[in-house]
């Protein structure tokens, strides 16, 4: 009994062609053109159509709230409050704290009658912390706060503009 398949049926269309053969290649029929919108199985939902664009919007008189230049003012006086209260504070500290490991002959030095360097340095801890907490609120008080009531009243003043204008149906 034969099997079937005969790897050297030169009928075969798959066989590898012997290069020093006359005879002509097969050609394969190419498979059925299918459009990119078809689904390629027949289970899958369709292919939704491209959503329309949306209508472009006029550009409005002035410029938005959060590109405003007053904003990155604004986040530049709070960041360098911060900047400067903070490091104050952990300023002092760390540096009573490096003072501390590797300068013990100058921290255990007395300045007054029984009072030592070390000691002196830390009861000035408070005075400095004190200092910073003194030094944000100032440069809030004078730098910061200003700035933000303003942005705080020209966004009213742009909200009231906003509902004016969809009130009036415009």
């Amino acid at each position: 009994m034969s099997s079937p398949y005969d790897p050297y049926d030169p009928r075969d269309p798959y066989r590898p062609q012997d290069p020093y053969s006359s005879a002509p290649t097969p050609t394969y029929p190419s498979p059925p053109y299918t459009s990119p919108a078809s689904a390629t199985y027949p289970w899958q939902p369709p292919i939704p159509p491209e959503p329309p664009t949306p209508p472009r919007h006029r550009t409005p008189d002035h410029p938005p709230l959060g590109h405003h230049s007053d904003l990155r003012i604004l986040r530049t006086a709070y960041r360098w409050q911060r900047r400067v209260a903070t490091l104050t504070a952990l300023g002092y500290f760390t540096l009573f704290l490096i003072l501390s490991a590797f300068a013990p002959g100058f921290m255990t030095s007395t300045v007054a009658d029984g009072l030592p360097a070390g000691l002196l340095l830390a009861l000035l801890q408070l005075p400095v912390t004190c200092l910073a907490i003194w030094l944000y609120e100032y440069t809030a008080g004078r730098y910061v706060d200003p700035l933000a009531d303003r942005i705080r009243r020209e966004s009213e003043v742009d909200a009231k503009r906003e509902a004016g204008k969809r009130g009036t149906g415009r």
